[in-house]
């Protein structure tokens, strides 16, 4: 996979990604980015409950590319934590590399300004250490 750069300006992009975030997503991490309340204490069946992905969680924290995995392969697999007992799924066999971005990219257009341009800088920092 090549350099995954979300477009949070791109409305047509955000647009269809809304609801492809309402139909593949909203079920864990809530209809408006909340995700599973207690979200940080583990659950009864040892997994982490879904974060959320608005301002108030850890999304933000991460690279476009290590969300993309994340997305695409599940947290276990993406982290390269074998034994995370994670009920993210992998969306692989479900979303298209396309669908991932634009759901992803809708996400990020929901941020605050400020942390928007926060992620971009973290984006830039890691580009700039891999080359």
């Amino acid at each position: 996979m090549e350099e995954v750069l979300l477009q949070p300006q791109n409305l047509q992009l955000t647009s269809r990604g809304a609801g492809l975030y309402a139909e593949n997503c909203a079920a864990c991490h809530g209809g408006s980015l909340e995700g599973e309340p207690d979200w940080r204490s583990t659950s009864a069946d040892g997994s982490l409950p879904a974060p959320p992905h608005d301002e108030t969680g850890h999304t933000w924290h991460h690279t476009d590319d290590l969300l993309f995995r994340i997305t695409k392969f599940g947290t276990a697999k993406a982290a390269g934590l074998e034994d995370l007992n994670s009920n993210m799924p992998a969306f692989e066999e479900t979303l298209s590399d396309e669908d991932i971005i634009t759901i992803l990219s809708w996400i990020k257009s929901q941020w605050p300004e400020e942390l928007q341009q926060r992620h971009d800088a973290l984006n830039e920092r890691t580009r700039s250490l891999q080359k």
